[in-house]
């Protein structure tokens, strides 16, 4: 068979609305799950070492997530070395349950400086929702901190796609 000119504009007419959309597909594919809101503000009470306002960083990945925890007003009595404080952050779910982060995961803080800690590493459910109460251990060179959230999240909960 003997292709013409019309059966070869044909044919790659059809080849690109093909290839058209398949990337129209691609392009509006659901991306990676993700959470909301992405940030967040509390205030916790960390004893003895302080208080004040916390941000909280949350990304998602599946069912992996991370928070980060930073703050400005709960600072560190001792300069600390990047990746030696073991965090442990407990949030509760709306069913009462909670949930876990921990990690071995901070930057070098000197004395006096603002606490930051994580990405700290976590499972999540589609639908999990995490907010007050909560708290954040963090063990500094055989010290144990406990810090305990004041208040809920704001914006918040974090909810997980």
């Amino acid at each position: 068979m003997k292709r013409t000119r019309t059966s070869r504009s044909r044919a790659l007419g059809v080849a690109l609305a093909t290839g058209s959309l398949a990337l129209a597909g691609f392009v509006l594919a659901p991306g990676a799950a993700a959470v909301a809101p992405g940030e967040a503000t509390t205030k916790a009470d960390c004893g003895i070492y302080g208080s004040g306002g916390v941000t909280l960083t949350a990304t998602q990945s599946g069912t992996s997530a991370t928070i980060t925890v930073t703050s400005s007003e709960i600072t560190t009595p001792v300069a600390v070395e990047a990746n030696t404080v073991e965090s442990t952050l407990t949030m509760t779910k709306a069913d009462g349950s909670t949930a876990t982060f921990t990690g071995k995961s901070n930057p070098a803080m000197e004395a006096g400086g603002g606490v930051n800690s994580g990405p700290l590493a976590g499972t999540v459910a589609s639908g999990d929702s995490l907010d007050h109460p909560g708290s954040l251990k963090l063990v500094v060179s055989g010290i144990t901190v406990t810090c305990d959230s004041t208040e809920g999240l704001a914006p918040g909960p974090f909810v997980f796609d």
